[in-house]
C-alpha cells in the first residue's frame, strides 16, 4: 500500500481494512469502531442476484470476500470481534460449521479463536458412529449428522454459517450439539433473511454480522 495507515481519511476502504485487521491503525480505534468499519467494507463487497435460486429471492453472494485476501482477513477479524462483543469476551471451545458454506470460514475462525472445528454434514457423508437429526425443508425432510465423539460434554459450542433463512439446518445442528452434551453458546451468521423468521426456531442467541433482508423481494 502506498499510503500510510496514519492518514485514514486518504486511504481507500480496503487499505483501511487491512490496517485495522493487523491492529496497526494509528488512531487505535475502539473495538466497536473497528467492527463498524469492517462491516462497511464487507457489505460493499457483496454481490446481489435477483430471483436466484427462486423468484422473489435476492441472493447475496459472499464469494467476492474470499477472492480478496484483505477482505477475507477482514471477515475473520469482524467475526472474531463480533463473537467477543456478543459473548462478554468468552471464547468457544468448538466452532461448528454447517455444510457447506460454514466450511469456508469456520476452520479459520476456529484457529483464530483457539477452538476446535467440527463439521455438520448431510447424512451419509461422515465415517464412523454419528448422531443424526432431521429437519424440515420446503419439500420434505432432510438429515444432518455429526460424528458421535466430536463434542465433549460441557464444551462451549458456537454454530456458524453464511446465512440464516428458514433456520432448519441450524436448528438440526443445535439439537445435535445438545444430544452430545455440548453447551450451545450462540449461532452466528454473516447474513439473515429476516422475513423467513428462521431465528424463531433456534434455542440459543442468534447474531448476524451484516444487515439482512427484512422482506421478500417482489
Amino acid at each position: 500500500m502506498s499510503q500510510s495507515a496514519s492518514t485514514p481519511p486518504l486511504q481507500d476502504p480496503h487499505a483501511t481494512t487491512a490496517a485495522q485487521v493487523a491492529g496497526q491503525s494509528a488512531s487505535n480505534p475502539t473495538r466497536a469502531t473497528e467492527l463498524s468499519n469492517l462491516k462497511i467494507s464487507l457489505r460493499g463487497a457483496l454481490r446481489q442476484f435477483p430471483d436466484f435460486p427462486l423468484p422473489g429471492i435476492l441472493f447475496e453472494d459472499i464469494l467476492p470476500i474470499f477472492a480478496n485476501p484483505t477482505l477475507h482477513e477482514a471477515l475473520l477479524r469482524c467475526l472474531e470481534l463480533h463473537i467477543l462483543e456478543s459473548n462478554g469476551n468468552q471464547k468457544p471451545d468448538v466452532i461448528v460449521g454447517l455444510e457447506a458454506r460454514g466450511f469456508l470460514f469456520g476452520p479459520s475462525l476456529a484457529l483464530r479463536l483457539g477452538a476446535g472445528f467440527v463439521p455438520v454434514r448431510k447424512q451419509g457423508k461422515l465415517p464412523g458412529p454419528c448422531e443424526t437429526q432431521g429437519y424440515q425443508k420446503e419439500y420434505g425432510e432432510d438429515f444432518f449428522q455429526m460424528q458421535s465423539d466430536a463434542i465433549k460434554p460441557g464444551q462451549k459450542v458456537l454454530v456458524v454459517d453464511d446465512i440464516i433463512a428458514t433456520g432448519g439446518s441450524a436448528y438440526a445442528a443445535g439439537e445435535l450439539i445438545k444430544k452430545m452434551g455440548g453447551d450451545l453458546m450462540a449461532f452466528v451468521f454473516i447474513l439473515e433473511l429476516e422475513f423467513l423468521k428462521g431465528r424463531d426456531k433456534l434455542s440459543a442467541p442468534v447474531h448476524t454480522l451484516l444487515t439482512g433482508q427484512e422482506e421478500k423481494v417482489l
